[in-house]
């Protein structure tokens, strides 16, 4: 499926590259790496299953790189996990089991979405205010939305790590570095769903995920030592223009 020319290797490898330095500085670097495989010749599921599967790696970096702050977490991460588990589980039946239609319908819509969602990340951290680290979780409210989050995950997962931290900043009360390490270790949960079931029924792209997830976690290591000299805007606002400029195409294809 994926074009083997130099050329388009050469531009998955930077693209991966980006993607992980993009995750490690603003988030959405999967919306990078979803326009690329579409423009080197991929159907818009076929692009969005190895996608997903390719970020796995890089989630499994932003854990192990944070597990410290993952300590004294135990009884949250169980909790949100087996919730995002059974929530990622659903979006992948639901994308594997609804027509080809209905995903091409319905992902430029989701692509605008989380196109919006990060443009509108400081706003939200603005409004939610710094996190006390005294007060309970709201687990009516956390359990839920992580689950709704995780469906969007299995589903598509773009932006994804931008749902989950606006979710856990609301819902659990905590220093925003813990809860951010939170959020990799439930990407990581979705990511591995999505792994397991998109091998199993899914048309993933074996050679493009061997191109893109090591570049996305060297990109996750190396390349946010790069990004970070970069106002963090600049990333954020490419990214949201990018999954404009890729929804709108999407439209009208």
């Amino acid at each position: 499926m994926i074009d083997a020319s130099p050329l388009s290797l050469a531009f998955l490898l930077v693209a991966g590259l980006l993607a992980g330095a993009v995750n490690a500085v603003a988030g959405g670097g999967s919306l990078l790496v979803f326009p690329a495989l579409l423009a080197v010749g991929f159907p818009p599921l076929a692009a969005n299953v190895t996608n997903s599967v390719a970020q796995w790696p890089g989630y499994l970096g932003l854990v192990v790189g944070a597990r410290r702050d993952l300590a004294g977490q135990r009884r949250r991460i169980l909790r949100t996990s087996a919730v995002a588990a059974a929530g990622s589980a659903l979006g992948c039946a639901l994308l594997l089991v609804l027509p080809d239609a209905v995903f091409e319908t319905v992902v430029p819509v989701l692509v605008f979405l989380a196109s919006a969602l990060m443009a509108l990340g400081p706003r939200l951290r603005r409004w939610i205010g710094t996190p006390d680290a005294g007060a309970p979780d709201r687990n009516a409210a956390l359990l839920p939305a992580v689950f709704v989050a995780a469906v969007y995950g299995g589903y598509f997962g773009g932006a994804l790590g931008v749902i989950l931290i606006a979710t856990l900043s609301l819902c659990a009360h905590d220093r925003l570095v813990r809860l951010n390490a939170l959020k990799g270790m439930l990407s990581l949960v979705v990511a591995t769903v999505t792994v397991v079931i998109f091998a199993i029924g899914a048309p993933v792209d074996w050679l493009a995920v061997a191109l893109l997830a090591p570049t996305t976690l060297v990109g996750g290591f190396l390349g946010a030592k790069v990004a970070q000299r970069l106002p963090e805007n600049v990333l954020r606002w490419a990214v949201v223009l990018l999954g404009v400029a890729v929804g709108i195409a999407l439209l009208l294809s």
